[in-house]
């Protein structure tokens, strides 16, 4: 289907052709016509789908059409990251080129200057705002923000932000909200908790549903079965005779940290990436990745999802993400536009139920990589065995193992 044949006006359709969009993506063609008709919707699509324009689109058309109050914000978009929040916004900018429709982007750091701009933007009004929880609570709860005009809720990347502990925080927003409004949730995944937030803030939704791609066939896989003392030793071995432009993924801004550190002592030209980081320099960073005045970066999952990086050429996973779908954002950072890639993934002991899940879920096995004699030396050999399967046990909500869980999500949420 191309654009032109959905129910949209000139003004878009006109920024959509400068930006050289003619052809809708499948989440576009099934998510933008059930928007347009008033619809809840429950989407499931991962990163590099166009879901983004999935929403974007027919918000832009619904406003245009509307009489929606001035000086009030009338549509609210949440992402978990700032990253993200800067891509909505710049997207929004080439959609929304020749229409009259205005937008701020709220998310953190620690400017004052911004976050006084944020404030007067957001009570003199506007017909989006875009924002991570986080920064937009502190303007809930201080700034006396006005949301009573809200008509359009839009969640992006809904298992990312509760996965990172934003579930009470996304609870709290909505409580500012009008109970009546149009509720849209994106989301790459549906464990239990995006399950039950959907429930709580969705009326009767349509579900439309992306299977999840596996990884592009540009992507040469690779695991190396080690121990976590050989995991820095290895990749100080790969990146000893040059590779070009490679992400390393970690899951803490701890483990970030260490092997930056270590990088940069032995003169590779890399940089850090994570939450804990002032955002002009995140920015810097990845501006200067894209323009090639880095050859990598070692970063947090914060990079694994809605940024485009087209010439990647290796992916490290340091440590194997706990989820199959994390696995696929991550090596998709790399052999992008029909480009060719490599992704590697260092797999210790710990880590091997993680690898398994990952394995059933490409429904084929990785090949395994042999390790340079020195480094196999270094400690005793790890056997190829799948993890043994423990059963899962309840725990009351209210018990002590619910309590340590809620403090491991608050922890992974500064962790990215």
């Amino acid at each position: 289907m191309y654009f032109d044949e959905l129910d949209l006006n000139d003004d878009i359709l006109d920024g959509l052709d400068a930006m050289n969009f003619s052809e809708c993506t499948p989440i576009q063609e099934k998510a933008i016509p059930v928007v347009l008709e008033g619809n809840d919707i429950l989407a499931s699509a991962q990163t590099g789908t166009g879901k983004t324009a999935a929403y974007l689109l027919p918000l832009l058309e619904l406003l245009s059409r509307g009489n929606q109050q001035k000086n009030k914000v009338n549509a609210l978009i949440l992402v978990p990251t700032r990253e993200l929040a800067l891509q909505v916004d710049q997207l929004l900018g080439g959609f929304a080129y020749y229409t009259d429709i205005s937008w701020i982007a709220v998310y953190g750091g620690n400017d004052g200057i911004a976050f006084s701009q944020q404030e007067k933007a957001l009570k003199s009004g506007g017909d989006i705002a875009i924002a991570t929880p986080g920064r937009l609570l502190s303007h809930l709860r201080t700034n006396n923000v006005d949301f009573s005009c809200i008509e359009y809720l839009i969640l992006d990347e809904a298992d990312r932000m509760l996965d990172i502990g934003f579930y009470d925080d996304i609870m709290e927003i909505i409580s500012y909200l009008p109970q009546k409004r149009q509720t849209l949730m994106f989301s790459a995944t549906f464990p239990s908790d995006v399950e039950s937030l959907a429930k709580k803030i969705l009326s009767n939704p349509v579900e439309v549903k992306i299977a999840v791609s596996k990884p592009a066939e540009g992507i040469e896989q690779g695991i190396y079965l080690l121990n976590e003392s050989q995991k820095n030793p290895l990749l100080k071995d790969i990146f000893k005779d040059g590779v070009g432009k490679s992400i390393i993924f970690s899951s803490s801004k701890e483990k970030v940290w260490e092997i930056y550190l270590k990088f940069k002592q032995q003169g590779v030209n890399i940089e850090q990436m994570h939450s804990g980081l002032l955002q002009e320099k995140r920015k810097e960073v990845m501006l200067n990745f894209k323009n090639n005045k880095l050859q990598a970066i070692v970063a947090t999952d914060i990079v694994s999802r809605g940024i485009d990086i087209d010439d990647v050429e290796l992916v490290v996973n340091y440590d194997v993400p706990k989820q199959p779908e994390d696995y696929v954002h991550r090596i998709g950072r790399t052999a992008r536009a029909g480009a060719k890639g490599r992704a590697i993934t260092f797999v210790s002991p710990k880590d091997r139920h993680f690898f398994d899940r990952i394995e059933k879920f490409l429904e084929k096995p990785i090949k395994r990589l042999t390790l340079p004699e020195k480094i196999a030396e270094m400690a005793p050999v790890v056997e190829d065995k799948p993890a043994i399967q423990r059963k899962k046990k309840f725990y009351s909500p209210k018990g002590k193992n619910w309590r340590k869980s809620n403090t491991q999500k608050q922890k992974a949420k500064s962790n990215l």
